[in-house]
């Protein structure tokens, strides 16, 4: 039960576990809909934290819950589910928490955490097909559903995925051939990371497998032109007091600087090991993209912690109170993809940011706008979540703000780019308002977010923050 009176506004959101409702009609709070805005916003994200008295581990233990903005004719329409994994049908239906999740382990005897596997939470991302939408998640497979009515279907094997092979939550698309390219670990003897490149439709069609050193820590990775890139930080998972239900997997997690961070490098096409290579320690959860230079180096931008408090802080997130302070800023890494040589490493900015991305068109390609999550001017880092969507311009440096008002948090901004400009478009964030207990759906102009939203609609109850999200244009 969260009742600290230290919590914030956004404690409200996570209070009680989101509410289910069908295809609903979005009042306008304000504005109007732009009329080239045709498609449908998809957001995943954990929208159950508690079972009664219960509460999760961590964050990221969240039973995942898709929300589902429909634009057509001038109007909204919305839609959410939570995804019927069979870890939320069995929790379901004993109104009880009883599976090993990430920050959690077994209820019961400790050999539950060898009986039961950890349960897939489908919370966490979303990739939307020509005929079904993927809820993603990190260590399993992804779970289909309708793109419409959200409903779940089953795990989805992509054609091609065997049983122990996983498929993680960060997908990077290729605009220009719609390939799909993913990896997922798989722990056992020893660490693998396998390797995915997909059709259009989401049919494997490629795979290889490479292994890796102790059981790290991998939440992403980028493309870039023919290669792709993974930053491994210097985290390590203790599986032994995992396996005797003494820790969970994020107690067990390890920070261990001195191993530095290791850069992976892999050809796109045959999925093949190109070069290896070792750097200062950082951790990192999300790039916001890649590309090759004019000098054929690798350049890649993300947003880089010091150590790994930010998993503390995430854990505190599901309390409804946190007080780590854990910075991440943008920073841009260059490096030769023959030898894995770093080039060059620079922080962009030190505005305290994460959730970055880019326009979908410019996957892998060089860009100019990366748009992210970031802190209104004044906020103690450590006490609120993200509460302002910014777009960060890589020729001047410059960082606009979208500043959303005292008590409102926006989920990471997705763009949809114009058809006629490209380099400008709309960008589409679900706010939780902690002044009225209330969620909506707000849309900016991606180049004038020093203005008011070009339109605001009232979703009908409230959503959870959550954490990816993506748009299928009609």
């Amino acid at each position: 039960m969260i009742t600290t009176s230290k919590q914030k506004a956004w404690s409200k959101a996570i209070a009680k576990p989101g509410v289910e409702f069908d295809r609903t009609a979005l009042s306008i709070i304000s504005g109007a809909i732009p009329t080239d805005l045709k498609g449908t916003l998809y957001r995943n994200g954990p929208a159950r934290l508690s079972r009664g008295e219960e509460r999760v581990g961590h964050w990221f233990d969240g039973d995942g819950a898709i929300l589902g903005v429909r634009f057509e004719d001038g109007g909204g329409t919305a839609t959410y589910r939570y995804v019927q994994t069979q870890g939320y049908l069995d929790e379901e239906e004993q109104d009880s928490f009883i599976y090993p999740n990430y920050g959690m382990t077994a209820k019961g005897a400790f050999w539950n955490n060898w009986l039961k596997s950890v349960k897939n939470a489908g919370n966490t991302s979303v990739l939307a097909l020509p005929d079904r939408l993927l809820a993603l998640w990190e260590g399993g497979k992804p779970h289909a559903l309708d793109l419409d009515n959200l409903t779940t279907s089953g795990i989805d094997e992509l054609s091609g995925l065997t049983q122990k092979q996983s498929f993680s939550a960060h997908p990077k698309v290729d605009a220009s051939t719609g390939e799909i390219f993913n990896y997922g670990v798989s722990a056992g003897a020893t660490t693998t990371l396998n390797l995915y490149r997909c059709d259009r439709t989401g049919k494997l069609q490629h795979h290889n497998s490479h292994s890796l050193s102790g059981l790290p820590i991998i939440h992403d990775f980028c493309l870039a032109g023919q290669y792709m890139v993974f930053l491994v930080s210097p985290v390590r998972v203790n599986l032994v007091p995992v396996l005797l239900g003494q820790k969970s997997y994020s107690d067990a997690m390890e920070w261990k600087p001195q191993l530095g961070t290791e850069i992976l490098i892999f050809n796109r096409q045959t999925l093949k090991s190109v070069s290896r290579g070792a750097t200062d320690p950082w951790f990192q959860w999300h790039f916001s993209n890649g590309c090759v230079n004019e000098e054929g180096n690798i350049v890649t931008e993300f947003i880089r912690y010091e150590n790994f408090d930010t998993n503390q802080y995430l854990k505190e997130v599901a309390s409804g109170c946190t007080q780590t302070p854990a910075k991440g800023t943008l920073w841009q890494l260059t490096i030769d993809p023959q030898t894995a040589r770093v080039i060059e490493n620079q922080q962009l900015s030190n505005t305290a940011g994460e959730f970055p991305l880019v326009a979908p068109q410019n996957v892998g390609k060089p860009w100019r706008y990366t748009y992210l999550n970031v802190h209104r001017y004044g906020v103690t880092v450590g006490e609120e979540l993200f509460n302002a969507i910014a777009s960060f311009d890589r020729q001047t440096h410059n960082m606009a703000i979208a500043d959303m008002g005292k008590n409102c948090y926006p989920s990471e901004p997705v763009i949809v780019p114009q058809k006629d400009n490209p380099e400008r478009g709309w960008l589409l964030t679900v706010v939780y308002d902690g002044n009225t207990d209330r969620s909506e759906v707000r849309i900016y102009q991606s180049d004038r977010l020093f203005d008011a939203p070009v339109c605001r609609l009232g979703l009908p109850s409230v959503i959870p923050p959550g954490f990816h999200g993506t748009w299928k244009q009609d």
